[in-house]
């Protein structure tokens, strides 16, 4: 899959001035997945505001996991277009039933006092192995574990951990990685498609971030994981198909949850974008 197809699905189609349809590609069996709600809603609500208005923030609840062969149709409920913020609610539906709903609120572009962090010292992306790389080495060591269809959700984005955990021998590690990612694909300038991006790409590998010091990977049978919120801060502008570092941290789970905190940052080291997410994280007996 190239770039371009992935801002298709997350271009979602517009059947009323405030009703979209969703759909899920055919290679993605499991489930659908998060940040593709995510991405999807946000684009709907973009394509119902004004463009001198940006996205500053995204507040989310995931109610149901998504059948990846229904669509998904996104009913935007625009509750608030104000003097300088404009709020929108969608609510994802499959088969009568609310799977996801979100409140996005909008900003006008407007200088202000600024200061950020600096970003970690961290390798840059160049020397870095790609995902696809590593998931290809696991597929000759696992063969029954890393499949083709698993390693095809990715191809669209190019992803370089700076950590690679073994999925079936972790190892405990400090609740803190980072991944550089980007599209492989040059996109167009239409910050409807860095916006709905970004958002896509905030759900990579942040809920696992919390599973790190305790030796567990998505690949343990005893383990019932699932994201149930997700919040996004944009601060900057932003492309998509230049190089982000995704900076990952969990700073605390207990009560079978874990709290996951990511920071975009440009090569530059400017901060663009935030996201939070607490993700269930319950051990079952066998």
């Amino acid at each position: 899959m190239k770039s371009q197809e992935l801002v298709d699905i997350l271009n979602v189609e517009q059947i009323d001035r405030y009703i979209f349809i969703g759909k899920t590609p055919s290679t993605w069996k499991f489930r659908v997945y998060g940040g593709q709600v995510l991405a999807q809603a946000m684009n709907a609500a973009l394509r119902t505001v004004s463009s001198e208005r940006i996205p500053h923030s995204q507040h989310a609840y995931f109610l149901r996991p998504g059948n990846p062969d229904l669509p998904i149709i996104y009913e935007v409920d625009p509750i608030r277009d104000g003097k300088s913020f404009t709020t929108r609610r969608v609510v994802a539906i499959q088969d009568g039933r609310a799977i996801f709903n979100t409140s996005i609120s909008f900003h006008i572009r407007e200088d202000g006092l600024e200061h950020q962090n600096q970003m970690p010292d961290v390798a840059g992306p160049d020397g870095l192995d790609s995902d696809e790389e590593y998931l290809n080495r696991l597929s000759e060591e696992y063969p029954n574990l890393v499949t083709p269809s698993m390693m095809g959700t990715m191809l669209p984005i190019e992803l370089r951990r700076l950590h690679h955990i073994d999925p079936m021998s972790p190892e405990p590690h400090p609740p803190e990685t980072g991944i550089w990612m980007k599209a492989k694909n040059r996109l167009t300038d239409d910050p409807i498609i860095h916006q709905s991006m970004l958002t896509y790409l905030s759900d990579y590998y942040l809920m696992g971030t919390s599973l790190l010091p305790h030796g567990v990977t998505f690949f343990n049978r005893n383990l019932q994981g699932a994201s149930l919120d997700h919040t996004l801060y944009f601060h900057r502008e932003f492309r998509t198909d230049e190089w982000l570092f995704y900076h990952l941290q969990s700073p605390v789970s207990s009560g079978a949850r874990g709290l996951n905190i990511g920071k975009f940052y440009t090569q530059n080291g400017q901060h663009v974008a935030t996201s939070i997410q607490e993700g269930l994280m319950r051990i079952r007996e066998d």
